[in-house]
This record gives C-alpha cells, sequence and structure tokens, in this order.
C-alpha cells in the first residue's frame, strides 16, 4: 500500500481538491494508497475539511496537531502514523503534480528505496524571493556537502527509509536534508512546480529565511566552523597592522593613530559579537535537544 503524506496549514480550500484528485489518479492506476493528511494547527476550517473528507472515502484519514508546529513536524507526523509499504511526502496545494507519484512508485516497484522529486522549472515567483530561495539552497549545499539546488520535499520512501527516519532521536529535523544523508538506492523523477488554483502560499520572504536558518543550524555546524574562520582572518589582519606600525616605528614616521584603533576596535568587536552569537545559537539548540519536548503534540486523529 502507499500512503501519500500531506502537511496542510490553512488549506480548507484544497483538501476535497487534493482528496478528489489523488483518489481518482491512483484508482486508475490501481495503486492501493491511503491519503494522510496533517492539520498543522489551521486556524480556519482545515480539520472539518479532512473530516469531511474521511466520512465519503475512508481512505484519507487526518491528524490534527494542538497548535502550529511547522511542516517539518507534519511531515514527520505523517512518516510516524503511515502504514503503507511506501510514503510519498505532497504539498496539500498540489503544486507538486500528483500524476508524478505513478512514476515514482513504478520506480518503487522496481526496486529503488528513495525516488527523489527534482524540480526542473520552480513556477512563478519574485525576483527577490528566487534569489533568497537560490541562496538558500547555495548555503545549504555548501554548508552540508550535498548538492539540494533542486531537491524538494516532493519525494517517495520505501518503508525501510521510513523505519529508520523515523528511529532517529533529535526534535528539530530537516526532513528534506535527512532523506539525502540515509542514503539507501536513489532515483530522481523531474517535474515541473504547478501554480495554486486556491489559496495563497504560506512561504513569505521572512517565512523562508526563518526556515533556512533553523535548518542550516539543525542540520550543519559549518557556522561554528565559520568562527574560526573569521578568527584567523583577523589574527591576520593583526599581524599586518602590528608588522606595519613596528615599521613606522622604527623608521620614525609617526603614526596617524586614532582613526585605524577605532577601526580595529570596531571590526574586532563586530566580529566577536558576530561569533557569539553563532555559538549561542547552537547552544539554543542544544538546550532544546536536551529537553527532550516532542516534536509534535497530537490533538485528533482520524483513521
Amino acid at each position: 500500500m502507499l500512503s501519500v503524506i500531506l502537511p496542510a496549514y490553512n488549506e480548507e480550500k484544497m483538501i476535497s481538491v487534493a482528496a478528489r484528485t489523488l483518489s481518482g489518479i491512483l484508482d486508475e492506476a490501481g495503486i492501493p494508497f491511503e491519503l494522510l493528511f496533517i492539520n498543522d494547527g489551521s486556524k480556519d476550517g482545515t480539520w472539518s475539511e479532512i473530516c469531511a473528507a474521511r466520512e465519503k472515502d475512508p481512505r484519507v484519514c487526518g491528524v490534527c496537531f494542538s497548535r502550529n508546529f511547522g511542516k517539518e513536524a507534519a511531515m514527520f507526523a505523517g512518516l510516524e502514523k503511515a502504514r503503507g509499504d511506501c510514503c510519498v511526502v505532497l504539498d496539500c496545494d498540489l503544486q507538486h503534480p500528483p500524476e508524478k507519484i505513478i512514476e515514482m512508485y513504478r520506480l518503487w516497484e522496481a526496486g529503488y528505496e528513495v525516488v527523489e522529486g527534482i524540480k526542473s522549472d520552480r513556477g512563478e515567483e519574485t525576483g527577490f524571493h528566487r534569489f533568497a530561495s537560490n541562496s538558500f539552497y547555495w548555503l545549504i549545499s555548501k554548508a552540508t556537502g550535498i548538492d539540494m539546488g533542486s531537491s524538494s520535499d516532493f519525494k517517495l520512501l520505501d518503508r525501510k527509509v521510513v523505519d529508520t527516519l523515523n528511529a532517529m532521536p533529535e526534535r528539530s529535523v530537516f526532513f528534506r536534508a535527512l532523506s539525502f544523508w540515509v542514503g539507501f538506492r536513489k532515483a530522481e523523477v523531474h517535474y515541473d512546480v504547478r501554480e495554486r488554483t486556491e489559496g495563497v502560499s504560506k512561504w513569505s520572504t521572512k517565512s523562508l529565511f526563518k526556515y533556512a536558518i533553523t535548518n542550516i543550524g539543525s542540520f550543519s555546524s559549518f557556522p561554528l566552523h565559520l568562527v574560526t574562520v573569521l578568527g584567523i582572518i583577523t589574527l591576520i589582519i593583526s599581524i599586518v597592522f602590528s608588522i606595519t606600525a613596528l615599521v613606522q616605528k622604527l623608521t620614525g614616521v609617526a603614526l596617524g593613530g586614532f582613526t585605524t584603533v577605532i577601526i580595529l576596535l570596531l571590526f574586532i568587536g563586530s566580529l566577536i559579537m558576530i561569533s557569539l552569537g553563532i555559538i549561542g545559537y547552537y547552544i539554543a539548540r542544544i538546550y532544546d535537544e536536551v529537553k527532550g519536548r516532542p516534536r509534535y503534540i497530537i490533538e485528533e486523529y482520524r483513521g
């Protein structure tokens, strides 16, 4: 059986559309399935629509969070509740083309354990939003050593992979990177991002920036190494200025002094504060992990 996991936040207009569309496509292909909607603390009628969809089709299941815990938590809740032999994670707005699930499923039947959805085209975006997205993927790719420039949350995972991800104990998770990190036999399916038919995107540039910082911090220690690099740069600059000062002292040339000292103090002070901020951020992540709070709280389950 195939489990289709659909995180949903304020998507009341898309629940019935998604359920109807996916059911039609999978029934036509003869694939046994369940649709697992995760209501991530929506403020509209998303949960009511999920319950209504289940009344029409018992293959629709629903998880309702007690509040908004974020998309990462919703995806992992879906993975933990899924009963299928393989799972597909799909955006509820259907910007990930559901027809591609058939192609993914056939590759899984051929023996592939992770089938990645690779974006051929990102769809319509503002120039700044596209720049921010490309910058994030460049940073995370450099930080993790994994090329994630065209990756997405749209992917199929074998039960073996799902069980491996569910066994990971950390609270702060980055699904997209972890599914790369676990390995297993991979294949790719290319797709074009579609435009939404209902509702509006929940991803603003601000939320994308927050998402980037959180996931880089949760998956990579690269920013901590950046502190060391900044320290080395500061040391080199200090050596250069020290040699310059000694040469001027020995040759009897008077130093301008005051301006140089102020600039150096501001420069070094800024690097120290940035470094402390990076270290403090990681200490906060450690604090969150040590507390051991659950990734999410389920208020209600229909399945």
